[in-house]
């Protein structure tokens, strides 16, 4: 009997656990070091199978790579030296009506993999705040690199982006426009219109922000290529 009611009570506080966690998305594959700031600025240090939560500001160092798997089924690949914020999150497999995805790349560069959110019922559930540019989606496979005097003087400052699958909208006070797969653009700050470039302006390969190498290329599919895993 004494047996029987531990191993509910152990099945009752599992459950309560996995109700109160609620996490947006988990630490996939990490490389590195990875911070999180709490919205109540407590930070903490994140390994591989951490949960990040809506409200987090996600870190990388230098030489430091981290892959965000969310609970819908996308993926954010954070590249060194950047800030991402998980502004909202929101998933129900059951009510689409809910979905919500709303993040902000502060600092550095990314690669996202959108999942369900965005890809059923309303769009505009995703979306992805830059200091010059709205990025929305129509279920894609993209590209992010901010550059604001950090990328070692071979691009220039502000908002360069590559679409690898799918179609990605920027837009800001100046005007927007539609990216697809194999092109890259380029907004140079918030009252700067969006544009089309006519060829990779020397994006870095893989996912690495601020690497000598450059190049880049759209069939960059795979997750990089350093990751612990």
């Amino acid at each position: 009997m004494r047996y029987t009611l531990r191993i509910v009570a152990l099945l009752a506080s599992a459950l309560l656990s996995f109700e109160a966690l609620g996490a947006a998305a988990v630490v996939a594959n990490l490389s590195g070091t990875l911070y999180a700031q709490k919205p109540d600025g407590t930070v903490k240090v994140l390994s591989q199978k951490s949960e990040v939560d809506a409200g987090d500001l996600v870190s990388t160092e230098q030489d430091s790579y981290a892959r965000l798997k969310f609970s819908d089924g996308g993926e954010v690949t954070i590249s060194p030296n950047s800030k991402l914020k998980i502004d909202a999150y929101g998933f129900d497999e059951n009510a689409p009506e809910k979905d919500n995805f709303v993040f902000s790349l502060i600092k550095g560069g990314l690669r996202s993999i959108t999942g369900l959110v965005g890809k059923r019922g309303n769009r505009d559930a995703y979306r992805l705040n830059t200091a010059t540019a709205t990025i929305g989606i129509r279920g894609t496979h993209f590209r992010l690199l901010f550059c604001q005097g950090d990328c070692g003087g071979k691009l220039q400052d502000g908002l360069h982006l590559s679409v690898i699958n799918g179609i990605i909208n920027a837009r800001n006070n100046a005007g927007e426009l539609d990216f697809s797969a194999g092109q890259f653009g380029f907004v140079g700050g918030i009252g700067m219109q969006p544009i089309l470039l006519p060829k990779d302006p020397g994006l870095p390969k893989g996912d690495s922000h601020g690497s000598e190498d450059g190049g880049g290329t759209t069939g960059d599919t795979g997750g990089a290529g350093c990751f612990v895993h």
